[in-house]
């Protein structure tokens, strides 16, 4: 497979579903060689054998974005099968059902910010190591339109996504003369497991999607392709110039 990521090496982490699972699909079709990771083997291995079925090269690695030793590993493993690390999606995220602030628990605060923050920290920790010796690379962090604006009953979920933005701005400073451009997606209501689980917690799951999806000024629910598409154009030669930024996928939410 050819395309505009021919020869390069790609890494996905959460790429066993949805988003990631999509643009694993799409970085193989654009001719990179992809790398994910998540937590449950047997859908990555499915993801890995489905681009493999489509001409493409992948691999993947069991591991949690929380553990040090994993991400560690994570790109010990990039660097020692490919040779090098091109682009980074650190797309693995957590949600926990809506609960007011005040009926919050701190396990549920730590787990969210285990995943979503500490997560998306030590991935760009060690993917920046690689990169910096390297002499460069892109690194686009999965945030959502939740670390732009506030939503009643997600308060935590809505904190860890403005920390992943404030990471993104800084780290995209420290680095933006160094060959390394970072920046972040913003999601809008996808239609992926994390919306259909949080649709089911507000009551019936069918009426509540609907009313989701008739939230969104276009009408509908994104997909995770269109995700895709936008995470790659980030990664692309077409952004070269684009560091420190959140590119808004949202059908027009935060224009309303």
């Amino acid at each position: 497979m050819a395309g505009q990521f021919d020869g390069k090496v790609s890494l996905i982490t959460g790429g066993t579903s949805g988003i990631g699972r999509s643009t694993a699909i799409a970085f193989a079709k654009e001719g990179a060689k992809v790398v994910l990771t998540g937590r449950r083997e047997q859908q990555g291995k499915a993801v890995v054998e489905e681009i493999k079925e489509l001409g493409g090269e992948a691999i993947f690695f069991r591991a949690d974005v929380s553990l040090e030793e994993d991400v560690k590993a994570t790109i010990l493993k990039t660097i020692s099968t490919y040779g090098k690390l091109d682009c980074a999606f650190n797309n693995a995220g957590i949600d926990l059902p809506p609960i007011p602030l005040h009926e919050q628990s701190v396990e549920n605060f730590d787990k969210q910010m285990a995943i979503n923050v500490r997560g998306v920290f030590l991935s760009m920790k060690y993917e920046i190591i690689e990169m910096l010796r390297q002499g460069g690379g892109v690194i686009v962090n999965n945030s959502s339109v939740g670390g732009l604006v506030g939503r009643s009953g997600i308060s935590i979920y809505t904190a860890s996504k403005h920390a992943v933005m404030g990471l993104t701005k800084s780290a995209a400073l420290d680095y933006a003369q160094q060959g390394i451009r970072i920046n972040a997606i913003n999601p809008g209501i996808i239609a992926t497991d994390i919306i259909s689980r949080y649709a089911e917690s507000l009551g019936d799951a069918t009426t509540a999607s609907e009313q989701l999806a008739n939230s969104v000024p276009m009408g509908r629910m994104g997909n995770s392709e269109e995700i895709a598409g936008a995470v790659l154009f980030l990664c692309s030669e077409a952004a070269a110039y684009i560091t420190g930024q959140s590119l808004v996928v949202d059908g027009g939410i935060l224009a309303n």
